[in-house]
């Protein structure tokens, strides 16, 4: 009796792994790291006990030249994985955790070639063969392709290593594709200020100074005001660049002759851009440092902010102060030919990207200052464009956390006020 027991449970796992494991596509062990090189030498390593990770993402060019056709056009972005199992147990690698929505090779191979038979089932030929196989042996180097939806600029993807009777281990990576032109990528953050111009600060000092700060942004003359000042961070870059792109945030590209046509484009067949240059406001007498947005279906519906470092320092990290808005139109104008309308309730905008980051676990902890200075519902104040918008006058400041933090682990820190208190 206690052997059919044993037989059965035996069976009912290896029913379990077979289920879990069906995308896996058998390839020779041996042969397979010879086979699927890394396609460029933008290697991403990371490391945890017996578990060594590499990535590397090819760009549109170079998954043209890999695969022979431009899979980016179809929506299709191979990440390149490499697993290696220092261990003596058996790994298996969970693409799901890569892409929810990933494409198998026979999708990708339909998407190559589609009237010529023949060379259909090469295609299929090659991309099985460029498929990682999810379980990984002990000793043994396993590298392959998982292919996902298209990222531009920054792709951000989560590894998932499960082991037999072992917690389940995970990498994040954050991988820079070549191909868009991101308009921070270019600013020298580390000598932003020099040593003279830090202004390191406690926590009073930090409410006294961010309340010291503008309302709003300015135009690049200095002379008017535009949307209010609203945000504030505490962290260091990697973390508040980390925690946006893990929150599901997208980068902005420059303005130029690439970017204005798939914005021309994208606003002729009201289509999503999720990468859409925003406009130029200034903040110490310069364009803001990072841009960031989050679309809709289309160009003209999207969350998006901007980030200017400021000359503080909070127990070594840097502070940001920043303005987000919600664009949900688009008008015409006589200066500007045409301009984004936003949602007149910044407050609420500014309460979306709170939410936003508690629920991607991005944030330590949170509080509240003054400094923006109220606009009641029915005495708004206006932005550059003129568009309206009323506001409490508060500005909230979020401590950002490179690693996911739990929801009852974020801090309230009494700064100086709560919303809805004056």
């Amino acid at each position: 009796m206690q052997n059919k027991q044993h037989k059965l449970i035996a069976s009912i796992k290896s029913f379990a792994y077979s289920i879990l494991f069906a995308c896996a596509y058998p390839v020779q062990s041996t042969e397979l790291v010879q086979q699927v090189p890394a396609p460029n030498k933008r290697i991403y390593v990371q490391e945890q006990g017996d578990l060594k990770i590499s990535a590397a993402v090819p760009s549109a060019d170079e998954t043209r030249d890999i695969f022979g056709t431009n899979l980016y056009a179809r929506n299709i972005q191979p990440i390149w994985i490499q697993i290696e199992n220092l261990g003596d147990t058996e790994m298996w690698l969970l693409p799901v955790g890569i892409d929810q929505e990933r494409y198998n090779y026979l999708e990708t191979a339909s998407r190559h070639f589609k009237f010529e038979k023949l060379l259909k089932n090469r295609a299929d030929r090659l991309y099985q063969q460029s498929t990682i196989r999810n379980s990984i042996d002990p000793g043994e180097a396993r590298a392959g392709y998982v292919f996902s939806r298209v990222d531009e600029g920054t792709k951000s993807f989560n590894v998932d290593i499960v082991r037999p009777g072992d917690s389940p281990l995970r990498e994040t990576f954050f991988v820079p594709v070549p191909g868009l032109r991101i308009d921070h990528y270019q600013t020298d953050f580390n000598n932003m200020y020099s040593d003279e111009e830090v202004i390191d600060v406690d926590l009073q000092g930090l409410i006294r100074e961010l309340e010291a700060l503008p309302c709003c942004v300015k135009d690049a003359k200095s002379k008017n005001n535009g949307d209010p000042l609203n945000i504030a961070f505490v962290g260091d870059l990697e973390d508040i660049y980390y925690s946006f792109l893990r929150a599901g945030w997208d980068e902005t590209e420059t303005v130029n002759k690439g970017s204005l046509w798939k914005m021309l484009k994208s606003s002729i067949f009201v289509s999503d851009y999720r990468y859409s240059p925003v406009s130029a406001l200034y903040v110490y007498g310069r364009p803001q440092d990072i841009a960031l947005q989050r679309t809709r279906q289309s160009i003209h519906q999207r969350n998006h902010l901007r980030l200017w470092m400021t000359p503080m320092k909070l127990e070594g990290k840097p502070v940001w102060i920043g303005q987000i808005s919600r664009d949900i139109g688009v008008r015409f104008t006589k200066k500007t030919i045409t301009t984004h309308k936003i949602d007149a309730d910044v407050d609420e905008t500014r309460e979306f990207l709170v939410e936003d980051m508690f629920y991607s676990q991005g944030l330590s902890a949170i509080g509240y200052v003054r400094g923006v200075g109220e606009a009641p519902y029915d005495a708004p104040r206006g932005n550059l464009t003129g568009d309206p918008y009323f506001t409490d006058g508060l500005r909230v400041v979020m401590w950002v956390s490179g690693s996911p933090v739990e929801l009852d682990e974020v801090k309230a820190i009494p700064l100086s006020v709560r919303p809805g208190l004056n």
